[in-house]
């Protein structure tokens, strides 16, 4: 079977969450919330090795003790960088070459299934990368902001999707695509963008809604609430 690395950034600042608070650290029925989103990972038999890019030593402390001895066996950490990619760059260079497959997931979606990392897994090794997606809920429309501003156009929703992760990809053509890139860092907002500016293709496979990502303190309330609805 193919194996495959894990890179988890987790060097944000979590400026919408609440000032002095970092989310991956919040408690989360028993645990912090980085925590959950790693252990899906190192308990998938394909997972071979795990990068954490952060610079909060508290983030390692909140991990030790809490993954097992053959988690930390597989666990490393790097420099996170003032922004996603950075960081995913940092952790990519530290992932061992053999490992044909890595998936970039947030640190802060810490209720990912293991039905959907083999999902994304398996698109991946059929088209060269995938992402898990969400259709669109709202009626979107098109303005220049800041708020109040006029509407420009009201635009379909039907061919829009929400992106989720984990996003799943061959290392070598991660890497290729950073080397290639000819956007300044901080304007890629998602892993597999990268893909797409190096002329790769991207499929997209059905996400789950309770992959929730943990941007508010309201978000936080719904992930404890899902777990606790949970069989």
């Amino acid at each position: 079977m193919p194996h495959l690395a894990l890179i988890l950034p987790a060097a944000g600042q979590s400026s919408r969450f609440g000032a002095g608070r970092n989310k991956l650290l919040e408690n989360l029925e028993g645990e912090p919330v980085v925590v959950r989103s790693l252990r899906v990972f190192l308990d998938h038999p394909d997972v071979r090795a795990a990068v954490l890019a952060t610079g909060d030593e508290a983030i390692g402390r909140a991990i030790a003790g809490r993954i097992g001895s053959r988690g930390r066996a597989r666990l490393v950490f790097c420099p996170g960088g003032p922004t996603r990619a950075h960081s995913v760059r940092n952790a990519l260079a530290v992932v061992p070459e053999e490992i044909e497959w890595v998936a970039v997931h947030d640190a802060a979606r810490p209720l990912i299934s293991r039905p959907l990392i083999d999902r994304t897994f398996a698109a991946a090794q059929e088209h060269g990368a995938a992402v898990p997606a969400m259709p669109l809920p709202w009626t979107i429309r098109e303005a220049v902001g800041p708020l109040p501003a006029p509407a420009l156009r009201t635009v379909r929703r039907d061919r829009l999707w929400a992106m989720q992760t984990p996003q799943i990809m061959r290392r070598a053509a991660l890497a290729q695509a950073f080397a290639r890139c000819t956007l300044p860092l901080e304007e890629v907002t998602d892993d597999v963008q990268l893909i797409e500016l190096a002329g790769g293709d991207v499929w997209l496979v059905e996400g789950e809604e309770g992959n929730i990502k943990i941007t508010t303190p309201l978000d936080l309330a719904t992930a404890r609430e899902l777990l606790r609805e949970a069989p």
